[in-house]
């Protein structure tokens, strides 16, 4: 072992640390990775930053580009609505059609933006067939993320795949190369959670209304004892804040001293500023009890919040929100918008911090009020998704149906290799625009720049393997330690592992530690390393026993579920996914061919 190869195993080790732990963001991590390859000449200078103008960067960027083209003109919408007309209320077709929708529609878009469409058309129809959201949630987010190995461009992990392909000089990976062995994937995912899987889904959140729901639902809110209070003077026993509007008190602020603890016989101050834990009604039942007031309305007097134009809704935290890592505080969330946030739900949990300086993650439910108008233009922005029934948009139709033929024409010329996949969707991105499908501010807001630096600072990972001979060393030792063994086990090793890195962190990044291995290692042995490759692909979609996954990250809170909940549904579910890929991929691909 060389001095560059133990150099460049130890950042991939504190890498997959960062990325499993989650102290900072995965681009973050990626850009620090990146910015020590370059440092330690790991990766020659001249090629240390050419990942961002990648054919693979580029066209992730098209694809994004278009995808948000078919959300802002309607085309998702109205895909939607049709869907959800004909579903019923009936558990059983409502689920069957929520999967095959959901399935269909992520085949084509990022898994994640379709699951992030649904997830409130799926909350309103949990509502009106008064069944438990949790029921339909989790199928949803699978069904989301099944449909990932069905084409090239289900996910944004696939394109990286085949730019790796093309750097190590196999032939890139076709529309719909993975169709065989992804469709009987999709098809018997959908059974499993139809028939078993959701017989497993505890049903944790009630079958009521979601404006009932934010009573259910426990928040953090502060409260500001005000100079001329009652209270002030007492002791929190006395105060009886728990007795009277059964909100319990977790922290008590007082400055300059900062946070103390809420012992029964504390004394209370005007100025104190508590941190109670409560369902929304208690929490609201604060404005109206004289000497106490929300800090959130206190901080930001409206008088026109208490009139019709006000509402009240819950607001989850999406993938590529500009929320994510930040604080309310930071992104100026009330000055911006006009908006309070009341409580802050995490995952079923409640967080013991100031909300201001709370750093909001995905998945996180905010509990907000202010004027729809407002609310609507934070869920424009793609800052949250609003957890109600809202109004529909009007929808210009014959711009979704420019937007849909284009999408369809840039698929069809790159399905028959008549150009290739970048120019096809950098020609359709190029086509959105000068047909006014959407304009450039709205598609630069909106495409989920973090992954697309991760992938360009993951590309560098895998040329920094090649280069200092690392691929080669290991795809030696794991060849020589298998030498005598089956093809077929070296292939179910690479699977294993697969699954195992994606669940701690992000797809693209595992690919990409593992698919220079994975080609080495099939070279070395005189195997093919095309079947190597599919297996990667298809195990890095693989996200279900975990809920760290995006689609899995959105539900996860509304749906009330737990942990352990992914492992029992997402576990038989994997082994499902790993035994189809063991039987198809030497099919498709024989493991003695080239």
């Amino acid at each position: 072992m060389t001095i560059q190869i133990a150099l460049l195993l130890s950042l991939i080790t504190v890498a997959v640390v960062f990325f499993s732990v989650e102290w900072v963001s995965s681009d973050v991590v990626g850009l620090g990775l990146l910015l020590a390859l370059a440092i330690t000449g790991l990766v020659p200078a001249k090629d240390a930053f050419a990942g961002f103008g990648s054919d693979t960067v580029l066209m992730i960027l098209g694809l994004l580009i278009m995808t948000t083209a078919l959300v802002k003109t309607g085309v998702v919408d109205l895909v939607g609505r049709g869907i959800m007309r004909h579903a019923g209320s009936r558990v059983a077709p409502l689920l069957l059609v929520i999967m095959l929708s959901v399935g269909t529609l992520s085949a084509f878009i990022s898994n994640t933006a379709a699951a992030a469409f649904f997830l409130p058309v799926v909350l309103g129809v949990a509502a009106k067939a008064k069944v438990s959201p949790s029921v339909l949630l989790m199928p949803l987010a699978f069904a989301s993320i099944l449909s990932s190995s069905v084409t090239l461009i289900s996910t944004s992990t696939n394109v990286v795949i085949s730019g790796l392909m093309s750097d190590a000089g196999l032939k890139p990976m076709g529309m719909f190369e993975l169709s065989p062995v992804g469709l009987p994937i999709a098809f018997a995912g959908i059974v499993y959670m139809f028939f078993i899987g959701r017989r497993l889904i505890p049903q944790r959140a009630e079958p009521v209304g979601l404006l009932e729901q934010f009573g259910v639902r426990s928040y953090v809110s502060e409260v500001l004892v005000l100079p001329d209070s009652p209270l002030v003077g007492k002791t929190l026993a006395d105060a009886n804040l728990g007795r009277d509007l059964d909100l319990s008190v977790i922290r008590v602020l007082r400055e300059p001293q900062g946070y103390l603890l809420p012992r029964r016989e504390l004394e209370l101050k005007g100025g104190d500023v508590l941190l109670v834990e409560g369902a929304r009604e208690d929490v609201l039942k604060v404005k109206d009890t004289a000497g106490i007031e929300i800090r959130p309305d206190v901080a930001l007097s409206d008088p026109d919040l208490d009139t019709e134009e006000a509402t009240l809704v819950e607001a989850l935290v999406v993938p590529g929100s500009r929320l994510i890592g930040r604080t309310l505080r930071g992104v100026g969330f009330r000055e911006r918008y006009g908006l309070q946030v009341l409580g802050l739900n995490r995952h079923g949990r409640n967080m013991l911090e100031k909300l201001s300086r709370t750093i909001l993650r995905i998945g996180d439910v905010l509990l907000v009020q202010g004027r729809a108008v407002s609310i609507g233009t934070l869920a424009e922005e793609g800052l949250v998704s609003v957890l109600h029934s809202v109004e529909e948009k009007r929808i210009n139709r014959p711009r979704a149906w420019r937007a849909l033929a284009i999408f369809v024409a840039a698929l069809t010329v790159a399905g028959f290799n008549l150009v290739s996949l970048p120019v096809a969707v950098l020609s359709g991105a190029f086509l959105m625009f000068v047909t006014r499908c959407i304009n450039s501010v709205d598609a630069y807001r909106d495409v989920e720049w973090r992954v697309i630096i991760l992938i360009a600072c993951m590309l560098a990972l895998g040329q920094a393997m090649a280069h200092t001979g690392t691929a080669d060393y290991l795809a030696g030792h794991l060849a020589e330690l298998t030498r005598g063994f089956s093809p077929q086990w070296l292939l179910a090793g690479f699977f294993i592992l697969t699954v195992l890195l994606t669940q701690p962190m992000s797809n693209q990044a595992a690919a990409a530690v593992l698919i220079p291995i994975a080609i080495q290692t099939a070279v070395q042995l005189g195997l093919n390393p095309r079947a190597f490759v599919m297996s990667v692909a298809v195990a890095a979609s693989c996200s279900y026993l975990t809920p760290l996954e995006p689609a899995c990250l959105m539900v996860y809170g509304p749906g009330r579920y737990r942990f352990f909940d992914f492992v029992r549904v997402g576990g038989p579910l994997t082994l499902i996914i790993f035994a189809i890929a063991m039987l198809m991929v030497p099919k498709v691909w024989p493991l003695t061919g080239q």
